[in-house]
């Protein structure tokens, strides 16, 4: 089995001569931990209060969360060790499950506060979609910072192209859709995605907070759905439970331009969609009242799988199972290959 990070033979890459807006930004795919991935997880009851969260509590848990993975005694140290002050810092979110099964508006306002103790200065959080993240609640007073979404189709980057052995079908919002709707003879197919121009340009850092759930297509919904299938467009194919496209998401997030730039991942499992997500389904939910972080999203997203397979036997729902060999067959998803420990 091949390390994860590695396989990436079936990825093209990134193109390197991008114009920027920015200065030119020169990022390094992570490390590869020379033993088990550390997993950071912190638990607390009076995290929620059925759907409504204490966000006192849950700043205490992500502040605990971050000094674990770091190793340090102190949060602005452990953030530093992640981020720089002279960083442009970027919180990607998803805000798919609505209200109730968002990222924890919490949650980010203690990441936004961590880093400022930090020193960095220039933050934003975003996600796809403006409607859906004012429905969710994310504003800059709420939050703290500014609040950006990707706005189809100037929003994708035309030089940061991420290719893939698996075909989609090019609709509205895709930055290919006009071009070829003009021309009556090209393929509506395309094997080709292109990077959220946020991403690609804007960002130097960025830190990852998926809210857990299940996933129709690709089976789980967690941290490299949302670091890859939430940042590009074309991303149907990924998803789709008829072409196995999946299989891509974590060769596809190897690209340095987003594994060289995500610093650290939380996967939110406050309140958890484990049927029929990731869109709200309360009547197929679990308040959990934990966090996890690291910066492996296999091992979380490995983890998160466990829990929602459990919650769906103990449903009388049919497994996941494989849905999600896409990531199970990752050297980190083993759970002999992860670290948990406790947050403090």
């Amino acid at each position: 089995m091949i390390r994860f990070l590695a396989a990436i033979a079936i990825f093209a890459g990134t193109l390197a001569a991008q114009e920027q807006v920015n200065p030119p930004l020169v990022v390094q795919a992570p490390p590869q931990p020379a033993g088990p991935s550390l997993v950071a997880f912190a638990q607390n009851p009076a995290a929620m209060h059925d759907f409504d969260e204490d966000p006192a509590v849950t700043r205490t848990m992500v502040d605990a969360l971050v000094r674990t993975v770091a190793g340090k005694n102190d949060t602005a140290s452990a953030w530093r060790t992640f981020v720089e002050p002279g960083d442009r810092v970027g919180i990607k979110v998803t805000t798919a499950g609505g209200p109730l099964f968002a990222t924890r508006r919490g949650v980010v306002a203690a990441v936004v506060a961590g880093l400022k103790e930090a020193g960095v200065k220039s933050i934003f959080v975003w996600d796809k979609s403006a409607d859906s993240l004012r429905a969710c609640g994310f504003t800059p007073e709420r939050i703290g910072c500014e609040i950006r979404a990707i706005e189809p189709p100037k929003g994708w980057d035309r030089d940061a192209v991420l290719q893939a052995p698996v075909l989609g079908k090019v609709i509205w919002g895709d930055l290919l859709f006009a071009e070829k709707v003009r021309d009556k003879n090209a393929d509506p197919l395309s094997s080709k995605s292109h990077l959220c121009t946020i991403l690609s340009r804007d960002v130097t850092k960025f830190i990852n907070i998926a809210a857990l759930s299940d996933e129709p297509g690709c089976g789980v919904a967690g941290t490299l759905h949302s670091a890859v299938v939430g940042n590009v467009d074309n991303w149907r194919r990924f998803t789709s439970s008829l072409d196995g496209g999946a299989a891509a998401i974590a060769d596809l997030y190897a690209d340095p331009l987003i594994s060289g730039k995500c610093a650290l991942h939380i996967l939110d499992a406050l309140a958890v969609v484990y049927a029929g997500g990731p869109s709200a389904q309360p009547g197929n939910s679990v308040i959990q009242t934990a966090l996890y972080a690291g910066r492996d999203p296999v091992a979380l997203d490995a983890i998160g799988l466990r829990l929602l397979e459990k919650w769906r036997a103990d449903a009388a729902l049919a497994p996941i199972g494989s849905k999600a060999a896409w990531l199970t067959a990752l050297e980190t998803a083993d759970p002999k290959m992860i670290q948990l420990k406790a947050a403090k």
